[in-house]
């Protein structure tokens, strides 16, 4: 899919993320306006973008408010090239764990493959002639040739049979056989028309479950990469494995027996990779990696260490910030696919800070995320929208799931408002985690109907307060068991 960009202006990205994401506001301008800021740039004369560098955000906020779902969403909608990590994943360079660098080769590979899908998409048609072409060769074998001279004593190639043993084909093996009698030029017009019969048939899908043996070429580019001495084993195992698949299978044939409908899409997958310039598609991937790219670095706060504590974790936990650093602030990294800039990458860090505080962030990364954004608790009311507006909303989905057993689910309104005040209701006496307890009082609420769906005679439940209380209004006043269940 192509992205209009200059569409993208920041009052149309906050109007998409609202069909998802309730409320957030100051949250979703920031990252609509530093997404803009990333097409304004490229407008620019090259002397002055390159001084421009993007002004990375830092969302604070409890679980459940909406950090991930910005980021994921934003994502979708930018057509960037896009990577969410777990902060928590990496460790400095000495210790086990992934080091801070594989981030950046992660999003190559991320604008590798974006940029590779786009490019064959445009190359689908050929690649589809191709397919088709290549099936028939296998259906009818030689048909393709052209006419070899009888001075050169071969014999043309002829079908065995009339036409109603062609009709006949995807039910008997074909067989070729050389006829002499026959003039050389009517037995090539003969094994033409006979290769559009067989065409039309193979495009009316006669020869689907026909079996037929194919050559895919085992091919790929090699995968070498430049690790740093804290890579994890994870790491280098897959390195060692592309280059053994790349010293024992390189440029070797793999045959294979299948029907003709796995056949097409195994065909077409090679024709695809066989029709793309690699090396184009590496020097635009980089490209957009370095003028486009966005990194998610979730769960930012679990690196954080406050400073009267100074156990050997909480250095692990200052070195990975320490590693960070220089990719945020631009440096070149190692890929497979070639050195990449950082300099221009866009990061959005995010966080709960419920224990750490971003001052707790040593002050150099604190500076490397100049701008701040808090992200608001939900309440209620928040959560009677979720229930209802979001074109996911999880009243939607259960709606879904349970049409498909023929079962016709109806929320009332005074059973949302229940749902919603006893999400409230349980995240302020324990632990606050957002949106996600409606998951769980949602799965409660409607554990019995799910079980019984397949069976239930009635095929049309209403979900109403009184149903909503008796599923759960034990379960919130008994605080021990709450605490295990919701």
């Amino acid at each position: 899919m192509t992205i209009n960009f200059d569409e993208l202006t920041p009052p149309h990205i906050v109007a998409e993320l609202d069909k998802y994401i309730i409320g957030q506001t100051k949250a979703k301008k920031a990252v609509a306006v530093a997404l803009r800021n990333r097409t304004r740039r490229l407008k620019l004369s090259e002397e002055i973008r390159e001084e421009i560098a993007p002004k990375n955000i830092l969302m604070i906020g409890p679980t459940g408010v909406g950090k991930t779902e910005i980021a994921r969403r934003l994502a979708k909608l930018s057509g960037a090239p896009f990577l969410k990590v777990e902060a928590t994943k990496y460790t400095e360079v000495g210790y086990v764990g992934r080091d801070v660098e594989s981030m950046i080769r992660d999003l190559m590979a991320v604008g590798y493959s974006m940029v590779k899908s786009e490019m064959q998409e445009t190359l689908k048609a050929q690649a589809e002639k191709n397919t088709e072409e290549i099936l028939l060769d296998l259906l009818l074998p030689g048909s393709n040739k052209k006419k070899r001279s009888r001075k050169e004593g071969a014999q043309p190639l002829l079908i065995a049979g009339s036409e109603h043993d062609a009709e006949a084909a995807p039910n008997m093996e074909i067989k070729i056989e050389a006829d002499s009698e026959k003039d050389g030029g009517h037995a090539e017009d003969d094994m033409s028309e006979t290769r559009e019969k067989f065409r039309k048939m193979l495009r009316d899908g006669k020869f689907e479950d026909k079996m037929v043996e194919v050559s895919v070429q085992q091919s790929g580019m090699p995968s070498f990469e430049i690790f740093a001495g804290g890579s994890s084993m994870e790491d280098l195992e897959s390195a060692m494995s592309n280059i053994s698949s790349m010293l024992m299978g390189a440029g070797k044939n793999k045959r294979k027996t299948t029907s003709v409908k796995e056949a097409r899409t195994i065909i077409m997958d090679d024709q695809l990779d066989k029709l793309v310039d690699h090396d184009k598609i590496v020097e635009e991937a980089k490209e957009r990696v370095e003028q486009m790219g966005i990194i998610f670095i979730d769960e930012i706060d679990k690196v954080a260490s406050k400073s009267e504590r100074s156990s050997g974790i909480d250095v692990s936990r200052e070195g990975v910030q320490r590693d960070i650093l220089p990719i945020v602030e631009g440096s070149k990294v190692n890929t497979k696919f070639g050195v990449v800039d950082t300099r221009h990458i866009l990061f959005i860090a995010a966080g709960a800070f419920s224990i750490s505080k971003p001052s707790d962030l040593i002050p150099e990364f604190q500076g490397r995320f100049p701008l701040r954004v808090e992200l608001e608790s939900l309440h209620a009311e928040d959560f009677k929208r979720i229930l209802l507006e979001p074109k996911n909303a999880l009243t939607k989905q259960y709606k879904a799931l349970l049409e498909t057993e023929g079962l016709t689910v109806i929320f009332k309104d005074e059973a949302i408002e229940r749902m919603s005040n006893l999400a409230a209701e349980v995240n302020s006496t324990m632990e606050n985690i957002g949106a996600r307890r409606l998951h769980t009082i949602m799965e409660m609420l409607l554990e019995d109907i799910s079980f019984n769906a397949s069976d239930m005679a009635e095929k049309t439940v209403e979900i109403d307060r009184t149903y909503v209380d008796e599923r759960l209004k034990d379960i919130v006043q008994d605080q021990d068991l709450s605490r295990y269940i919701l």
